[in-house]
């Protein structure tokens, strides 16, 4: 036989192998991880000391990394996005008529076909949506970062579905937003490069504006700059980004982020008598901000910005924006929250707080008609899933999108299957990993998860997510033929560092069942377990909760928790 001809059968003989082997063949199958009873309870003290009265509200509206938020009105009914980053599905969207209790009705990027987010960072992915109701349509309008990049949605029903992205490869630059005027035309305006994409600084952007044709459904022109770095570009303003456009009263309003999204950030208002401008900056700028108030006051609220604007029925004006609950300096774990306030008119300039005040954490409501009380998105409360639906409650995601399912609800009612898989939480791959946000700075996460003897080797169990480098997994080790082991591993160390283990303990071989809680104090977390209905044992107390921070951990997004599978 030829050589060629040998090696050619060698050749495909080899991938056929390496096929066999990826699809399950010549290789144990990855074992199913049995879990049940998840539990989680937070406690916001300002709500504890603070009972609401009749038609107060508290801060934030959306507790937890519902950052970026964006909200439009069709008719009574107020709709809600947020950004969501590397995790799936992507932008949930809630619902109100009081603007004050929200209720999740799905997810706006809910199928691969619209989100793939395969390889990308945590902190990388959907930035900044925004929605916005147009004769009878819902368009939600977005930037997947090392991704699609920009496109919008459309959808007749808020709750879906959702149609497949329409791409603005026009569009250089993120956080696009729409504007329908009132006259049928209608805009994107968006944060894009300086003229001519010289930087005179650091942070040095521009606020662009491009014509969009309802019919074609594309934009049009060359675009048009709105607004070159700032309020005061001479003071070298950094990122200003997230912008919107509004009319009231004959006056064409832009508002935008200012300072970048941290200590400094603010939100600005410009106004002009024409859509293309000139735009003149607001004396009172800005109209938002906390970076001048210490962080060490009572209950602060700081890096406060990123708005979005609506008018009610009644004819208020009200402003969501993003912010943060520190519980130390400027550490939270919790990430970016939505906030709601008023907003005042003064010289028909927008205002959502005078310069120098607090944040309020309790205030006087909208006064519309009463949404039903939702729970699980503010206050104190317990949240806990029995898994007794055939699908997962919208409260959970996924990191990144799945490639295929690697759980299962419906073959054992009442329990959670992972299973488990090679992807690990330092990958930006798909680990088997279901997650819900952290929402308090004071919390208790617990879950039971079965061993099964036999069932091929894994670690599972509940993990403190912040990012590929900053997280918490307190697992079970389980393979036939040796005793399960509980242990507690730390990544902390940046993206060149290994995990480590804190902590390892031996487990009876008899053990059926480990009841795992993973609790938090502000800066401290420590680790809990108990087998069967046996007394709660410590594995590890007070670790460090900082390393969950956004100022520590970097990026944009806030600890995640649930259980995860590994082999």
């Amino acid at each position: 036989m030829p050589m060629r001809s040998l090696m050619s059968r060698v050749l495909i003989a080899s991938t056929l192998l390496a096929t066999l082997s990826l699809a399950g063949y010549g290789q144990a199958p990855s074992p199913w991880v049995r879990f049940t009873a998840f539990h989680y309870e937070g406690t916001d003290r300002v709500a504890n000391e603070h009972p609401l009265s009749r038609g107060e509200y508290l801060n934030p509206i959306l507790a937890g990394m519902y950052p970026d938020p964006s909200i439009t009105r069709a008719g009574g009914d107020f709709y809600l996005v947020n950004s969501t980053f590397a995790w799936y599905p992507g932008v949930p969207i809630f619902h109100s008529r009081d603007l004050t209790h929200w209720q999740q009705v799905g997810s706006v990027l809910d199928r691969p076909s619209q989100l793939n987010l395969s390889g990308l960072q945590t902190s990388q992915g959907v930035f900044a949506p925004t929605i916005r109701f147009h004769d009878g349509v819902f368009y939600m309008i977005n930037t997947v970062v090392g991704g699609i990049g920009n496109f919008y949605v459309t959808a007749k029903d808020p709750s879906g579905p959702w149609s497949d992205p329409i791409l603005l490869p026009e569009i250089n630059g993120i956080d696009p937003s729409f504007f329908f005027d009132d006259n049928g035309r209608a805009y994107i305006v968006h944060n894009g490069p300086p003229p001519d994409n010289q930087s005179l600084y650091e942070g040095h952007r521009a606020i662009w504006l491009f014509p969009f044709d309802t019919v074609t459904g594309r934009v049009s022109g060359k675009g048009t700059i709105l607004v070159n770095g700032g309020v005061d570009i001479s003071k070298k303003p950094a990122w200003i980004e997230g912008p919107h456009l509004f009319k009231r009263n004959g006056f064409y309003y832009l508002i935008a982020a200012e300072g970048g999204t941290s200590v400094s950030h603010s939100e600005v208002v410009f106004r002009s008598r024409a859509v293309d401008g000139p735009y003149v900056p607001y004396e009172g700028n800005p109209i938002l901000t906390q970076r001048d108030l210490a962080l060490d006051r009572t209950n602060p609220v700081a890096d406060a910005g990123h708005a979005d604007l609506v008018e009610a029925p009644n004819g208020t004006w009200w402003a969501v924006f993003l912010g943060v609950r520190p519980y130390r300096d400027n550490q939270f774990n919790t990430g970016r929250e939505t906030f709601l306030l008023p907003v005042t008119w003064k010289d028909d300039w927008p205002v959502i707080l005078p310069p120098g005040e607090s944040i309020p954490r309790v205030l006087k409501g909208s006064g519309l008609p009463v949404s039903p009380e939702s729970a699980g998105l503010h206050g104190s409360f317990v949240w806990e899933d029995h898994f007794t639906e055939p699908t997962l409650r919208p409260e959970w995601a996924t990191l990144r999108t799945p490639v295929a399912s690697c759980w299962k609800l419906a073959q054992h009612p009442g329990a959670l299957l992972l299973q488990a898989h090679t992807d690990d939480l330092t990958s930006h791959g798909s680990p088997c990993f279901i997650a819900r946000r952290q929402q308090h700075a004071d919390f208790s996460a617990s879950i039971v998860l079965h061993l099964q003897a036999g069932s091929g080797r894994s670690e599972a169990g509940l993990t403190a997510f912040q990012n590929e480098h900053s997280f918490y997994f307190f697992g079970v080790s389980n393979a036939p033929g040796k005793q399960p082991a509980i242990f507690v591993e730390v990544s902390s160390g940046g993206d060149k560092a290994l995990p480590t283990v804190l902590q390892r303990r031996t487990l009876a071989r008899t053990t059926g069942s480990v009841e795992l809680r993973i609790t938090g104090q502000g800066d401290t977390i420590s680790f809990f377990y108990r087998t069967g209905s046996g007394a709660w044992l410590p594995l590890v107390t007070n670790a460090d909760a900082t390393i969950l921070s956004t100022a520590r951990a970097g990026g944009f997004v806030g600890t995640m928790i649930g259980p995860f599978a590994r082999r």
